[in-house]
């Protein structure tokens, strides 16, 4: 993991209880709305959500910084490109 992910994020979406591709889109629009460089926080319940970040990511040229899991909610971190 690189250090981007010890920073502060920018901004938080809470996509728990939605399946794909709702945590997507959620995150498309808020990142949208973000400056290069700047961090957002996904929060999901699928535990596709994951894989489907990576794939995003892979697609739009933003990037996963981080990932980490704790009782069901998974949380991704994505800089905004």
């Amino acid at each position: 993991m690189e250090n981007d992910a010890e920073k502060k994020v920018d901004q938080r979406v809470d996509a728990c209880g939605l399946k794909c591709p709702m945590p997507i889109l959620r995150a498309k629009k808020a990142l949208a709305n973000m400056e290069s460089g700047q961090l957002l926080e996904v929060l999901a319940t699928d535990p596709a959500a994951v894989r489907d970040f990576h794939f995003f990511g892979n697609q739009t040229g933003n990037i996963v910084i981080g990932e980490s899991e704790d009782k069901g909610v998974f949380s991704i971190i994505v800089k905004r490109k």
